[in-house]
């Protein structure tokens, strides 16, 4: 018995160490298997079928592609229009989007029907440009209520989630009728080519109103302007008042708060030969620019922001908002003063490109462009 039972115990010692290899060889073989996917995927993040996984920066960015904009309107009139449109469509392309344009021909219905359409057609982010809250904000309001982006420019909305792109237009009108009262000697006779109705130029007016009360000496003749064919409408009054002050002398400069109404008052003077008038604009186009340079032209000085940076900032603004982040109610565009002395004279000419070759603070914006949407841009162009 005692001698079997030493046996027994030595059998049953073997079996346990056999059980235990194997236990131990069988752990191994998880534990191996287990770090291996471990590592696969903290690495190369790779799926049960080898391929890698998109990180999240990846679906990000991927999401962001593709996107369907609307650019709705007030009106869609002159080279500033035509440029914005440019900066709005080229950034939009370089996020790897699509834009259509709806255009109102400056009719408020007509543009509210336009908001409509695009939230009906699903947009995924609906651009603004101009308009009436009256107009404009029920409209507004349900896009926001179905997940539609949302962002303004120059326009007086104030909804919740939408962020509104202005120019600084107290600066606008501060730097050109400043101008005007350094090259007329802090006195003179002065037309307003001016209309109510926009945002903008409500703006800009309340600042030149500002400026009449602190220099005296300075007085108001005229006033018109019509946003329906503003440059032949601004022309064609303009004639009418160089009738009425015939005598050199009788009108020391034009201030207009538009490039299409400077144009026109531009055009008008040089016809009567009138070029001792001084015209003092606001916003700037290639188009003007030609303009300003010609040293026969009675333009010479505007303040604007690149019209292409605007519609730049927009989208970029609007893409923020697709990638859930959180942007201001107001962001303020700061402008630049051109003026002739800072420009060569023609036959060379410089556009808007150009310009920040010759003037201070012109040119290519960074306002909103985050690191993730030069990532976007960068992904999109490979």
């Amino acid at each position: 018995m005692k001698q079997w039972g030493k046996a027994s115990i030595l059998l049953l010692a073997f079996a346990i160490m056999v059980v235990l290899s194997a236990c131990g060889n069988k752990a191994n073989e998880n534990n191996n298997t287990a770090g291996g996917n471990k590592t696969s995927n903290q690495e190369g993040e790779t799926n049960q079928a080898g391929s890698p996984e998109p990180s999240d920066a990846t679906k990000n960015l991927d999401a962001l592609k593709g996107k369907k904009i609307a650019l709705i309107m007030q009106f869609n009139t002159g080279t500033f229009s035509s440029q914005y449109i440019q900066g709005v469509k080229d950034q939009v392309t370089k996020f790897g989007g699509e834009v259509q344009v709806f255009a109102a021909d400056n009719d408020l219905a007509k543009m509210a029907s336009n908001l409509d359409a695009a939230i009906n057609q699903g947009f995924d982010g609906i651009l603004i440009d101009h308009g009436q809250a009256g107009a404009l904000e029920a409209g507004v309001k349900r896009a926001v209520e179905q997940k539609i982006q949302v962002i303004a420019f120059d326009a007086d909305l104030k909804v919740p989630e939408v962020t509104v792109l202005q120019q600084d237009d107290a600066k606008l009108t501060e730097m050109t009728l400043n101008k005007l009262s350094e090259d007329a000697g802090g006195k003179g006779s002065i037309v307003k080519v001016w209309v109510a109705g926009f945002a903008p130029m409500e703006r800009r007016n309340v600042a030149y109103k500002a400026f009449l009360d602190s220099n005296p000496d300075f007085k108001e003749i005229a006033a018109f302007g019509n946003a329906n064919n503003p440059a032949m409408d601004a022309q064609s009054q303009m004639e009418a008042v160089l009738k009425k002050y015939p005598n050199k002398g009788d009108i020391t400069a034009v201030w207009a708060s538009w490039d299409e109404f400077a144009k026109g008052a531009t055009r008008a003077i040089q016809q009567a030969g009138r070029t001792e008038i001084k015209v003092y604009g606001i916003d700037m186009s290639d188009e003007d620019l030609q303009l300003i340079q010609d040293s026969n032209s009675p333009w010479v000085a505007s303040a604007a922001v690149d019209p292409i940076s605007i519609g730049s900032v927009q989208v970029r603004y609007l893409y923020q908002k697709f990638n859930g982040d959180q942007t201001d109610e107001t962001v303020v565009l700061e402008p630049t003063l051109v003026k002739r002395e800072d420009l060569p004279a023609l036959p060379e000419k410089v556009n808007t490109t150009q310009l920040s070759e010759h003037v201070e603070g012109w040119g290519s914006s960074e306002q909103g462009y985050t690191d993730l949407l030069k990532e976007l841009e960068a992904s999109t162009a490979k």
